[in-house]
């Protein structure tokens, strides 16, 4: 019997085990919120925000569990292994697709071996320059990144991140030439772009909007399709001549795969009416992020997307795999 038919009939095993479950029986102890991230961080603000949530309206505790290491995997692993019961699920970010892309193995399968829950918050990556470049426009820049002997050289938190893809796939569209160097976090990445020694970078707006407003860093473009709620007048990349240029990052809600139908139905309403309130849509707006729930399957086409997307840039810029 191979891993993955074992990993099959196991999760379906466990599935048949928990099927009675009623979501009126549902739930009767502790639930547990797994992340994989820093504390913090933007998984974890939002994991926190859900359990606080979770906790008032089910009337049981919610502990957040942090599971760092191998770029948020172990968590995922850890909760791709645990028991579709409705007791262990997980707050994973737009990493997740792109680890999927650029990994050459993982321990869990990306989609099927997970139940989507529902998206939970969105945000656009915000593309900089240095104020002190002169360059005041996304055409400035790509002009240098293909007329320019030396690429443009640009920082990132690290290979693989989203920012590193997104960037690589504006290079792809735009026939730019450029340099990757990873950083250990976007923090000395961002000091680096301030210095002058990096040309320009891609990068979430909780480490960029600080020196965008003291005018230190230039905002050049956003890389949503929509323009971003804190930099209204920031145009998009789609609209400064990338024609459907549309990429942003999430945190989303996910539990093992063959959650009952009813927990899973009544995780969405209970985590879609949390992030439509008003107190958690300031609290997500001050770390630079969206609210955006939907319906399990929407965010299920969105993962597989995402990996399709990220497999065909790692493809053609032949990414050496992680």
């Amino acid at each position: 019997m191979t891993d993955l038919t074992r990993r099959t009939l196991t999760g379906g095993l466990a599935a048949l085990a928990v099927a009675p479950a009623r979501a009126a029986d549902w739930p009767t102890r502790a639930i547990t919120i797994v992340h994989g991230y820093p504390p913090g961080g933007p998984s974890d603000v939002v994991a926190r925000l859900i359990a606080d949530g979770l906790s008032r309206s089910l009337g049981q505790s919610v502990i957040v569990e942090i599971r760092t290491g191998a770029s948020g995997t172990t968590a995922a692993a850890h909760v791709a292994r645990s028991a579709p019961d409705g007791y262990t699920i997980s707050v994973i970010p737009s990493g997740h697709p792109a680890a999927a892309a650029t990994f050459a193995k993982l321990p869990f399968r990306a989609v099927a071996d997970f139940t989507m829950i529902t998206l939970a918050s969105t945000y656009s990556y915000v593309m900089s320059v240095p104020s002190a470049t002169g360059i005041k426009s996304v055409a400035e820049l790509v002009e240098l990144g293909r007329t320019r002997a030396k690429p443009l050289i640009y920082g990132t938190p690290g290979t693989g991140s989203g920012p590193h893809l997104a960037i690589e796939l504006l290079a792809l569209q735009t026939r730019m030439k450029v340099t990757h160097i990873p950083f250990r976090g976007s923090a000395p990445a961002v000091t680096e772009l301030i210095a002058g020694r990096l040309d320009f970078m891609m990068d979430p707006p909780a480490t960029m909007m600080e020196f965008i407003r003291d005018g230190r860093l230039r905002a050049l473009a956003v890389s949503s399709a929509a323009h971003y709620f804190a930099l209204p007048d920031t145009p998009t990349l789609a609209e400064v001549g990338i024609p459907g240029f549309d990429v942003t990052g999430w945190q989303g809600v996910v539990a093992p795969a063959g959650l009952p139908e009813p927990i899973v139905n009544r995780l969405n309403g209970e985590i879609t009416r949390i992030l439509k309130q008003p107190a958690t849509i300031e609290k997500l707006h001050a770390f630079g992020n969206e609210a955006a729930p939907g319906t399990p399957e929407e965010f299920k086409a969105r993962i597989e997307s995402d990996i399709a997307k990220w497999s065909a840039v790692v493809e053609q810029i032949h990414f050496e795999k992680i």
